[in-house]
């Protein structure tokens, strides 16, 4: 009210407060003049008491003049005020609803009446009266900000007053549809690289390059053509794309189908060529959408290849294709790039150290072993991170092994000891994972994240250390531990050279992660393994650490003894909610339900014993398991991927599994 009564607002003759001044300045004067009289002249002074009263009288006339023209003024006002409001409240463009703590409706403003068409309402409850509506005030209730609802397909601005029960709707569909056509044309930068033109092309005439280079030009060009994008070769095996954001959600409906289309239409010619994308949107800034867009593809090239990643800087990434295992690119060159790199980076440092992830395997264990041997190679202290409390029996035998090799064993330290130890000048090698998370001390990683290498063998996932000094990565190898093997080959040769134990370390990690040389082996991993035998790698060593505890094996039959079927070829086993299983104990069994006929993948769902649930799955090649699995928070490659849950039942977990295996059962299908 007191705006209202601003002397902006008032009449003019009240604006000026200074007449109610002056009648109480004239009084007082008076009163002054008065007095002072009757001491000089008594008839003086009684003509001025005289004149005095008719001005005092004067001034209390006036006074109750403008006392009676305010108060007559603030009653209009009132009257105005309490009209405008009404008024307002009725034909103002806003929909108002107020409605009880029963959710019954109490009055409806004109407004809004008409969505209702000619019902009566009131006293009814919303969800007899318009049951889309109820469950978007249900659902927005509590909401402390406006939210945008779509209802009678209009968009509205929705604000609701829960204590007072009253939502307000204000129609937004004009500027709702312009920020969806400012969304639908936003820009979209896009990177395609050829995965292995170099590969396919470098035995090939002339003729068939050039034939083949058209190709897939053509096919990109009428690709591009159909969905409305700007395509641009940059180089033999690179495109350069523009398109706008409706025009990406088309191509994502039809999950990129250009990639099927090529790879099968140069297979048939013997010359399968598989491409990679990297898509980036979100980002009015070009230059650092197109640094995504290069980040997507570097993404999508570390999973294999054969796929593409789409991703904004807000949102998670989401991957289209991978469903061929990845081909074998891997040279020397690359292998002795990275074994140059290492040495350079090792020589400023003043100690290594390597870890692998938690509850580590023989490839992990393996792999350190080599990074250490590799360390003093180069006169480098190495450390060796590993807690022994969550060990397998396969390394629980390798560490009983290495009590006959103090020098080895004094280097395998826990991960406390190695925070004590490690300082600025350190080096972290991160084998057989890329994750941080699933790192053997997460504490360890925060610390050296700076300085770090990943050596890794795994498909690159979301999750990815930000700033790496060196990262080497090759899906296409069968192990971490033939990655480092190849590494020994470029080493000084007056150093000494890696010794029995740690050879049949790497030879089991190799031989455990082919399945005996059957599964991803390629001439590299056979060339890998035949080194390590020429250098002391012993067999009947690798025979005793690959054997199987008692109770490991009546676990695992367990677990297989509870196979179930899913669409006939799909092997499910679920361990019981109360009971620890071993994870390796559940990936044996998820191994050897492969050997089933029909079955082309399977799945071993347990509790670990840190309470989380893991998830093992396997395949033959034809079902993609990766796909599941990062469905799932996990990852891993097409044929070997898991993943692990919180806070969820055995039961629970295998509900979602089965879940997502119904769902996705086309896209998981080569």
């Amino acid at each position: 009210m007191k705006k209202f009564l601003s002397k902006e607002r008032l009449p003019s003759f009240l604006k000026n407060e200074r007449l109610r001044w002056i009648a109480i300045f004239i009084i007082i004067l008076s009163l002054f003049s008065v007095v002072l009289s009757f001491t000089v002249n008594f008839f003086l002074g009684l003509m001025l008491l005289i004149i005095a009263l008719g001005a005092t009288s004067a001034s209390i006339y006036i006074m109750s003049q403008i006392t009676a023209n305010t108060n007559e003024y603030i009653s209009e006002l009132s009257y105005r005020i309490k009209r405008g409001e009404q008024e307002a409240l009725i034909k103002m463009p806003i929909g108002i609803l107020i409605f009880n703590e029963q959710n019954e409706i109490e009055w409806v403003n004109p407004y809004l009446q008409p969505y209702f068409e000619k019902n009566d309402v009131l006293g009814k409850k919303l969800e007899a009266v318009d049951e889309e509506l109820a469950t978007i005030i249900t659902n927005n209730v509590d909401n402390k900000t406006a939210a945008t609802v779509s209802w009678h397909e209009k968009d509205f601005e929705m604000i609701i007053q829960k204590d007072i029960h009253v939502a307000y709707l204000m129609d937004v569909t004009r500027y709702s549809a312009i920020e969806k056509e400012f969304e639908a044309e936003r820009v979209v930068i896009g990177q395609v690289f050829l995965d292995n033109y170099d590969e396919v092309t470098q035995s090939m005439s002339d003729k068939n390059v050039s034939n083949l280079g058209n190709f897939v030009t053509n096919e990109l060009s009428n690709w591009a053509r159909r969905y409305g994008m700007y395509l641009k070769r940059t180089d033999t095996d690179r495109f350069f794309i523009l398109v706008h954001a409706h025009s990406l959600q088309q191509i994502e409906e039809e999950k990129f189908k250009i990639l099927d289309r090529i790879r099968d239409r140069t297979s048939k010619q013997n010359f399968p060529l598989t491409l990679s994308m990297g898509i980036a949107y979100g980002d009015g800034d070009l230059n650092s959408l197109a640094k995504l867009a290069q980040s997507n593809l570097d993404l999508a090239l570390g999973r294999g290849g054969d796929q593409v990643v789409v991703k904004s800087p807000e949102e998670q990434a989401r991957f289209y294709g991978g469903k061929t295992n990845p081909m074998e690119k891997r040279t020397r060159v690359r292998a002795r790039m990275i074994s140059q790199a290492l040495q350079e980076i090792m020589k400023p440092l003043d100690q290594v150290f390597v870890m692998g992830h938690q509850s580590p395997d023989m490839d992990s264990v393996g792999a350190c072993l080599g990074i250490r041997r590799i360390a003093l190679m180069n006169n480098m202290k190495c450390w060796i991170v590993l807690d022994q409390t969550a060990i397998h029996s396969d390394v629980q035998r390798l560490m009983e092994e290495l009590d006959q090799y103090p020098d080895i064993k004094y280097n395998v330290i826990t991960p406390e000891e190695a925070l004590e130890k490690a300082t600025e000048q350190s080096l972290l090698v991160m084998v057989d994972h890329s994750k941080p998370s699933i790192s053997g001390s997460p504490e360890l990683y925060e610390k050296l994240k700076n300085r770090l290498m990943v050596i890794d063998h795994h498909r690159r996932g979301e999750e990815f250390p930000e700033n790496p000094m060196l990262v080497y990565i090759e899906p296409y190898a069968s192990s971490t531990c033939e990655l480092i093997t190849e590494m020994f080959e470029y080493q000084s040769k007056d150093s000494e050279p890696i010794n029995k134990i740690e050879a049949t370390a790497m030879l089991t990690g190799i031989i455990i992660d082919t399945k005996s040389f059957s599964l991803r082996t390629g001439t590299r991993t056979f060339d890998a393994a035949s080194y390590l035998r020429s250098v002391g790698a012993d067999a009947t060593m690798v025979q005793d650490f690959m054997k199987e505890n008692v109770d490991s094996y009546l676990k695992r039959n367990h677990l297989i003894d509870k196979v179930e079927f899913i669409n006939s070829d799909l092997a499910l086993c679920v361990g019981e909610d109360d009971t620890i299983y071993d994870p390796v104990t559940a990936a044996q069994a998820a191994d050897s339900l492969l050997s089933v006929s029909g079955v082309s993948a399977s799945f071993v769902v347990t509790k670990r014993p840190d309470n989380r649930v893991s998830i093992s799955a396997r395949s033959t090649g034809e079902t993609n398991v990766q796909v599941i699995m990062e469905q799932m928070g996990g990852g891993g490659h097409l044929s070997n991927a898991a993943t692990q849950l919180t806070g969820v039942s055995v039961s629970e977990a295998a509900e979602q599994l089965v879940s997502i295996l119904m769902t996705k059962k086309d896209e998981i299908k080569e």
